[in-house]
């Protein structure tokens, strides 16, 4: 099941619509720092060089192969930054103080590698979806071990996060499932999503221990007490909305990306109240990969070959955004770094991107 409108928004090219936003005196704007190495630009806009707003770099490197489509980014402690090379059949590892990749090949052909999460011990666990299993890949020895669910049944495993116990969960897009796999005995747990076609999608722990799921196939935010396995859904007002990433923050909210409406979204997940706002780009924004930094949100905008890497401030209920400088080709997901950064997949383009943001000191 797929619902990728991106290759209907090319309307756009990133020079016209940085031409535009010129003539428009927006405060998007591309400034390329010259002190940089070559291909490390640095966007900002008017706000920043007031020193009001973050400074925004964008750091860019190709995958070894044409065509690999990275799917997932992952950054870990050492500050490395993983990728499932989904079309190249391996996982990626990039250096970003080197710039040097290093991929580790699969054993399982067309297993059609997704989304990314490591362990306490730094391993890296990932979900094969053309596959239909869970992997775990030693970084150290290239071992890769596979987890099939029993009785061969099919499933397309999509988006992995562990929780609070050290159990990874794991959604299945088209089978319609939410999944459950003990590290400890290797056991795979199955449960049916209660919407039917429901497309479970993105996933994340919220504040409350609980896992949250975006069905991206309803207008709907799935519950999961992990201890019970008991799901609870809660509807989105609007009967088109599609969340199809997830992000949560401390305060115990639940934020959305809906990407038919072209609109970012909140859940208390205690009241059931829902409230969202328009993106930047509008109505055919394609809002799709979301993530926590400092309390604020980050996600970007896909509706346009020039992706957009856009910030919303949940206090001031504003936002930023700024041009991805290689396009983007559509990023699918992003994650906060532990140095404060951003990491992010840039499919379409065979490209993996670290943002470093450096906020202005008080005062200054």
């Amino acid at each position: 099941m797929t619902f990728d409108r991106s290759c209907l928004r090319r309307a756009a090219s990133p020079l016209f619509l940085v031409a535009i936003l010129s003539l428009l005196g927006a405060e998007r704007s591309f400034a390329v720092d010259r002190g940089l190495p070559v291909g490390r630009l640095a966007v900002a806009d008017a706000k920043e060089a007031a020193g009001l707003e973050p400074r925004v770099e964008f750091q860019e490197w190709s995958t070894p192969a044409k065509g690999e489509h990275p799917h997932d980014p992952l950054a870990t402690a050492d500050g490395a930054i993983w990728y499932t090379g989904q079309r190249a059949n391996l996982l990626g590892r990039v250096d970003p103080s080197t710039g040097k990749i290093k991929e580790f090949p699969l054993r399982e052909p067309n297993s059609g590698p997704h989304g990314l999460v490591a362990d306490k011990d730094g391993a890296i666990w990932f979900t094969a979806q053309s596959g239909g299993y869970l992997g775990r890949l030693d970084p150290r020895t290239g071992d890769v071990r596979e987890y099939f669910p029993k009785d061969a049944q099919k499933i397309d495993p999509h988006t992995p996060i562990f929780d609070r116990s050290g159990v990874l969960w794991f959604t299945a897009q088209s089978a319609n499932m939410i999944g459950r796999l003990d590290p400890a005995t290797g056991e795979i747990e199955l449960m049916r999503s209660p919407t039917r076609d429901s497309a479970p999608y993105g996933v994340v722990v919220g504040a409350d221990g609980a896992l949250y799921v975006a069905e991206f196939g309803a207008n709907k935010i799935a519950q999961i007490d992990p201890a019970t396995r008991r799901i609870a859904e809660f509807g989105l007002p609007s009967e088109d909305a599609r969340p199809r990433r997830i992000a949560a923050t401390p305060d115990g909210f639940i934020w959305y990306t809906d990407f038919t409406r072209g609109r970012v979204g909140r859940l208390n997940s205690k009241t059931g109240e829902v409230v969202d706002w328009p993106s930047p780009g509008g109505v055919q924004s394609g809002p799709y990969g979301i993530a926590v930094l400092e309390g604020d949100l980050w996600y970007a905008e896909t509706g346009s070959e020039q992706n957009m890497l856009v910030r919303f401030d949940p206090k001031t209920r504003s936002f930023e955004s700024w041009p991805i400088p290689g396009g983007g080709g559509v990023v699918r997901n992003m994650m906060a770094t532990p140095g404060g950064g951003l990491a992010l997949a840039l499919s379409g383009v065979d490209k993996i991107a670290l943002v470093t943001i450096t906020r202005a000191a008080p005062g200054h």
